[in-house]
């Protein structure tokens, strides 16, 4: 049986989440970081970035900070970590990031504004609140930020401390995310992450004392032990909390390639069917609860920045996810850390041992990367402006690439048919329009225009719903 229910400019159908329900890229970046390769090397790097020196022109800078660092294992976790109780390691790590801001800073000119400034991980709190202090004095003294830039943080709530919130608003930060999953204690004995409710409230309403902008969460389904029910009960403790933002994810059960995840017992998952009531249900609920749907797994209430931006139609999309920001050059920094400069993505080495190496010998610790080619930033533009849910004005695209759209994406647009007959897109003279019922579908739509789908990949993506 198929429902389809159109609730605040998304249209959620069964149906058809069944029949396009296939597997396929996030699209925080095009070409995606599997299509990366070792060809492209520090000398690469040096060239994207120091063209960019003594230009006036230059786009603005958001800079990423990978900070590796848990003090414990989360089964499900996909990300570049070190598990260690030894937060003796933190001065290290310092010393080395401090190298390579100072490498970097050097080569792209004193005139550069940074806009957007983010710390991952692992969990950035799990540096003192001294070492955060440091970390900051260290980009400050290289980076000049803009009155309204956007400062973040993601916070495991299992290390933060009142005094750590009051520290991170104290060093300009006004944007923070916690990691919920799940509050149900069976699931989170599953998953060894432990955090009560009463935990997460408590550093969700220190959060809003020191007048943090933005708050969001982020969910999990499809994780051990989850249930319809003790779904709609976390669901329940979020909408109390009531961030300002809620990613609610999807897990991806991939324990040959993330070791951690073999810890899960493959039996306490939920069937495909169950994750599938799961995300009707969650989606429903955030929805009544007043919360907008920004694009695939984001929500926000209505007054927040993202909201707006996606109205006015300047949302963008780079490997935070949605942002506000309109095209930067984002500088990553740390091991694994992903940057885009110029025409050109980047990727630094995984392990802490070969990111000390490099930086030792005086070099920076690229270790994959890849420059676009004009068909790549032309399919790069279609793809995010989709992702977005943005109109696509063809004679746009016509302008600014020297193409005949119809010629040049003849197989594209044959292709496109078939989410147009189920009305995921319009499709006229002018424009390429994502509808309501085709929101939930924009990952495919994408896929359409991807070029580097038709080769050989080793990368297993997650399912589009």
């Amino acid at each position: 049986m198929s429902t389809v229910q159109p609730i605040d400019e998304i249209e959620l159908s069964e149906e058809l989440i069944r029949k396009f329900d296939k597997s396929g890229p996030r699209y925080t970046s095009y070409p995606t970081a599997d299509r990366f390769h070792t060809d492209f090397t520090e000398q690469n790097y040096l060239h994207y970035l120091e063209q960019r020196a003594g230009k006036t022109d230059n786009p603005p800078l958001s800079l990423y900070f990978h900070l590796p660092f848990c003090e414990s294992l989360c089964y499900f976790c996909a990300c570049n970590k070190i598990i260690t109780q030894d937060h003796s390691r933190t001065t290290e790590y310092l010393r080395y990031l401090e190298k390579e801001i100072q490498m970097v800073a050097s080569r792209i000119g004193p005139d550069r504004k940074t806009v957007q400034l983010h710390l991952g991980g692992g969990s950035p709190t799990f540096f003192s609140s001294d070492e955060l202090r440091q970390l900051m004095a260290m980009i400050r003294q290289h980076f000049t930020f803009t009155d309204d830039a956007e400062l973040g943080v993601e916070i495991d709530p299992r290390t933060v401390k009142p005094e750590t919130l009051s520290v991170l608003a104290e060093l300009g930060f006004n944007r923070n995310s916690f990691g919920v999953q799940d509050f149900n204690p069976a699931v989170q004995q599953a998953v060894n992450r432990i955090q009560p409710f009463e935990m997460v409230e408590a550093a969700v309403t220190e959060s809003r004392k020191k007048q943090f902008q933005s708050v969001n969460a982020d969910l999990i389904y499809g994780l051990p032990k989850q249930t319809m029910v003790s779904f709609s009960q976390t669901l329940d403790h979020l909408i109390q909390l009531a961030p300002d933002r809620i990613a609610l994810y999807n897990y991806a059960h991939l324990p040959s390639r993330f070791k951690a995840q073999r810890q899960i017992i493959s039996a306490d998952l939920p069937s495909a069917e169950e994750r599938l009531q799961i995300f009707m249900m969650s989606t429903r609920r955030l929805l009544d609860a007043g919360y907008v749907y920004i694009g695939l797994d984001h929500f926000s209430k209505p007054d927040d920045e993202l909201n707006k931006a996606r109205q006015d139609q300047s949302l963008h999309r780079n490997f935070q996810g949605y942002t506000t920001r309109a095209e930067c050059d984002l500088i990553g920094f740390g091991v694994s850390s992903i940057g885009k400069v110029g025409h050109s993505y980047s990727q630094s080495v995984r392990t802490i041992k070969e990111y000390y190496q490099l930086l030792d010998a005086g070099h920076l610790p690229v270790e994959k990367g890849i420059a676009l080619d004009k068909d790549d930033l032309l399919r790069r533009d279609i793809i995010m402006t989709l992702m977005c849910s943005m109109p696509l004005q063809l004679d746009d695209i016509n302008r600014v690439y020297e193409i005949d759209f119809n010629q040049y994406f003849a197989e594209e647009l044959a292709q496109l048919q078939q989410y147009e007959d189920v009305g995921f897109i319009t499709v006229d003279a002018d424009a390429i329009r994502v509808t309501a019922k085709g929101r939930l579908f924009v990952r495919a739509v994408a896929m359409v225009f991807d070029k580097y789908l038709k080769k050989v990949t080793t990368a297993t993506y997650s399912k589009l719903i």
